[in-house]
């Protein structure tokens, strides 16, 4: 059962009003109910937690019908802990959380908080997750644009269509995220460009920088090479996200796996196994094992059932390319 001190705090982070402890304290009293063998009340108790913050998170606005399905908006719990980076990329993700929290200091010299961020790597590194992180740990909304649908489903009125969502980031704070940004911000001297294209780079561009309201901006793409020069100057910070290293895959292996990892585990095959894995593709191979230890009634993960799952995770990759 849960300890005195993990009741008092449950108690307190409830009569508090604070979710999120009571959360945290919640999937600890299961993590201690796991140690002890009581698997089936600590998937219960994971089960309770999850159905709460997805019922926390679930945000309902009104967007005008033309605009249904091309923003998306969500109040996201995933935690700045979660994010399995490198240190310097850390610091900076930290850097403009903090700046967002202290802006009204900034502003009164005159300064302004780093809110317009340009994310780029390969696809599963991390660049959704942190505008999750960001949105959860500002106590923002997330709104997700979905550019693809922007460009091929208005084709002709895409420049109206951004002025609103512009008119809502002045309108609504939070954090918008543009996924697969390449697709407007493509390099204007393309050969292949068509007028309506360099029209919606050019008004994306106008708008960008005459925003001035408090809310981050985070634009998304796995092709840097296809953005047009002229929109890196528009950003106040831009990050790079790499696949991750052999410290930071087994950093996420143990963080995914938790109390399913299993005491003897042979990291040396695991780590070389995954070496060109991104960061979620090995999220899904972690998850996918602790099914099968489930529906298997097995407490555990061993190294040997990650591995079938992480080649199950290469193999999808070859498909793809195939």
């Amino acid at each position: 059962m849960a300890t005195a001190e993990q009741i008092k705090s449950l108690i307190r982070s409830y009569l508090g009003d604070d979710p999120e402890r009571f959360y945290s304290i919640a999937l600890q009293v299961a993590a201690h109910e796991a140690k002890q063998g009581h698997i089936a009340l600590a998937h219960d108790i994971r089960d309770i937690v999850d159905k709460a913050r997805k019922a926390k998170g679930a945000v309902i606005l009104q967007f005008p019908k033309d605009m249904l399905g091309l923003v998306l908006s969500e109040r996201p719990d995933t935690a700045e802990s979660a994010l399995v980076i490198p240190t310097a990329l850390e610091e900076r993700i930290a850097r403009i959380i903090n700046e967002y929290r202290q802006r009204n200091k900034l502003k009164v010299y005159g300064l302004t908080h780093r809110r317009k961020v340009l994310l780029i790597g390969p696809p599963g590194t991390g660049k959704t997750m942190t505008a999750r992180v960001l949105a959860h740990e500002l106590h923002l909304l997330l709104y997700t644009i979905q550019v693809d649908r922007l460009v091929t489903k208005f084709m002709g009125e895409t420049g109206a269509k951004l002025r609103q969502i512009f008119d809502l980031i002045k309108s609504e704070e939070g954090v918008y995220l543009f996924d697969e940004f390449d697709a407007i911000g493509g390099e204007r001297s393309f050969e292949n460009d068509v007028g309506e294209m360099r029209r919606v780079l050019n008004s994306f561009l106008q708008f960008i920088e005459q925003d001035s309201s408090d809310s981050l901006v985070v634009a998304a793409t796995n092709s840097p090479r296809l953005l047009d020069r002229a929109l890196f100057r528009r950003f106040d910070d831009v990050l790079y996200y790499e696949q991750p290293t052999d410290k930071e895959r087994k950093r996420l292996i143990e963080n995914i796996l938790g109390t399913y990892l299993a005491s003897r585990f042979t990291w040396k095959q695991v780590i070389d196994d995954s070496s060109n894995l991104s960061h979620a593709e090995i999220d899904q191979a972690c998850r996918d094992a602790i099914k099968n230890a489930i529906l298997m009634e097995r407490k555990k993960v061993n190294a040997s059932e990650l591995l079938d799952r992480l080649n199950e995770r290469r193999d999808a990759r070859k498909g793809l390319r195939e």
